[in-house]
C-alpha cells in the first residue's frame, strides 16, 4: 500500500520498465514484392523495413501556432500561451528526446501539451491520440513521463511548505479572514474516484460516496494543505477511499513533521473530521452549541471554504480528477501531484477559470474516534472563541 502515497516532501519517483510494442508503427518483415513495394531489396536479399502509420496531427497544428487566439488556447488547455510556454522551458531538459535514424522524437511542446489536454479534459487515450496524430501507447507514455517531470522539476520550486517570512504573511491573512490569529493553512480531503482495483479491493471501497450515489464507488485521496490565496502547501496522495480523514493525516508526511515540531505554536484549521490536536485547529462539534462556540464556528468555515474553494478550482481545471481513470492504482499518485503542481502555476500566475467548470465538493467528513487529541488545544480554542465574540470579531449569521 506505501507504494500508492505520494507526500510532497518524501517520495521518491519509482522506476519500472514498461514492456510493450509502441503502436505508432508497425514491423514487417516482407518476403514478396506482390500488391506493392514493402521492401527494400539489395543484393543480399530482403531486407526490413518500417512502415510509419501516417496520422492528421491538424488539430494540434491549430493550437501551436502563434497566431493562435489567447483565450482559444485558454479553454482548451486551462492556461494561457504564456503559462504554457514557461512549462515547456523549465521542462525541456527532462522531456526532450533526440531524433533516430527511424523516426523524429515527438517536440517538447507537443509532449506537453498531450498531457495538460489529457488531464484537462479527462478523454481517452484513443481520443487523445486522434487529436494529436500519435500512437495511443505513444500518448500514455508521454503523459507519465511529463507528469514525472512535473513532479521531479517542477513540485520542488511551485509545491512546498512556507518559509518562516511567507508564514507571517499567510498567518497575517488568515487572521484578517477570519480573526483567529497563528492560522498558517486550511486543510482539506478529498476523494478521487477509480475502477475498482484487482488487489486489496475493499480497501479502496468508499461507502460514503456509494451510499450518496446509489452505485458502487472506488477512490483514493487527496490531502491538501493551502495558503490563504488557495495555493497547495502541502499535499498527501493515494491513500485508500476506505480511510476516513484522520487515518490519511496520520499517514501523512506532515503529520511527522508536525510531531518533530514543525507546526509548534501555529495551527491548520481543519473541517470536523479531523481531531482537536496541538496543531489542527477544528470546529465545535457537540449538540446544543453555546453562541460563543457558533460564532467560533462560523469564522472556522471561512478559513475552510479557502481550501475547498482550491478543490473546487483544481477538479475544475483538470476533468480527470472527476472521472475513474484508465490509468493504473501505481501510477494515480504522480498523476495526481502533477495535477496539484499544475494548479498551484496556474494560481500563482492569475489564469483564471471559467465558473461553469468549477466543481462543487461535497463533505462526508466522519467524527474521530478519538476527536480530542490534546487538552491545551481545547482551552486555547475556548479562550479564542471567547476573545473572537468578545472584540466583536465573530459572525452573527448563525442568529
Amino acid at each position: 500500500m506505501k507504494d500508492d502515497i505520494f507526500n510532497n516532501t518524501d517520495t521518491k519517483p519509482t522506476q519500472r520498465k514498461r514492456k510493450g510494442v509502441e503502436l505508432g508503427y508497425d514491423l514487417n518483415l516482407a518476403t514478396s514484392s506482390s500488391g506493392g513495394d514493402t521492401t527494400e531489396k539489395s543484393g543480399d536479399g530482403p531486407q526490413r523495413r518500417l512502415w510509419v502509420k501516417n496520422r492528421s496531427q491538424d488539430w494540434w497544428d491549430k493550437y501551436n501556432r502563434e497566431d493562435v487566439s489567447e483565450d482559444e488556447f485558454r479553454k482548451a488547455f486551462q492556461m494561457g500561451k504564456q503559462t504554457f510556454d514557461l512549462i515547456c522551458n523549465e521542462l525541456t531538459a527532462s522531456v526532450a528526446k533526440e531524433n533516430t535514424m527511424l523516426r523524429d522524437a515527438v517536440p517538447v511542446r507537443q509532449r506537453v501539451a498531450v498531457c495538460i489536454w489529457r488531464l484537462a479534459t479527462g478523454e481517452s487515450l484513443r481520443l487523445v491520440s486522434k487529436r494529436f496524430g500519435l500512437g495511443i501507447s505513444t500518448c500514455h507514455k508521454l503523459v507519465l513521463e511529463v507528469c514525472s517531470a512535473i513532479k521531479d522539476v517542477l513540485m520542488p520550486k511551485y509545491l512546498q511548505w512556507p518559509n518562516h517570512e511567507s508564514i507571517r504573511v499567510i498567518s497575517s491573512e488568515f487572521e484578517s479572514i477570519s480573526g483567529i490569529p497563528n492560522v498558517v493553512g486550511s486543510m482539506y480531503t478529498t476523494h478521487i474516484p477509480i475502477i475498482a482495483p484487482k488487489v486489496n479491493v475493499s480497501a479502496y471501497f468508499n461507502k460514503r460516496h456509494t451510499d450518496r450515489k446509489q452505485k458502487t464507488c472506488y477512490s483514493v485521496t487527496v490531502q491538501g494543505v493551502v495558503d490563504h490565496t488557495g495555493v497547495f502547501t502541502d499535499v498527501c496522495i493515494g491513500w485508500p477511499g476506505s480511510m476516513p480523514d484522520d487515518q490519511v493525516l496520520e499517514k501523512s508526511a506532515l503529520y511527522q513533521r508536525a510531531n518533530g515540531g514543525l507546526l509548534k505554536g501555529v495551527w491548520i484549521v481543519g473541517g470536523s473530521g479531523y481531531p482537536l490536536m496541538d496543531w489542527v485547529l477544528v470546529p465545535y462539534k457537540q449538540p446544543h452549541l453555546t453562541w460563543t462556540q457558533h460564532a467560533f464556528n462560523e469564522k472556522i468555515d471561512d478559513v475552510l471554504k479557502v481550501s475547498k474553494d482550491a478543490f473546487s478550482r483544481l477538479k475544475g481545471r483538470w476533468s480527470c480528477l472527476q472521472k475513474r481513470t484508465e490509468m493504473k492504482l501505481q501510477d494515480l499518485p504522480v498523476v495526481l501531484g502533477a495535477c496539484c503542481v499544475l494548479h498551484n502555476i496556474c494560481e500563482l500566475r492569475g489564469e483564471e477559470i471559467e465558473p461553469s467548470l468549477i466543481v462543487e465538493v461535497v463533505d462526508d467528513e466522519m467524527v474521530p474516534e478519538i476527536a480530542l487529541r490534546s487538552e491545551t488545544s481545547l482551552k486555547a480554542r475556548d479562550s479564542m472563541a471567547h476573545n473572537l465574540l468578545h472584540h466583536n470579531h465573530a459572525g452573527t449569521s448563525f442568529l
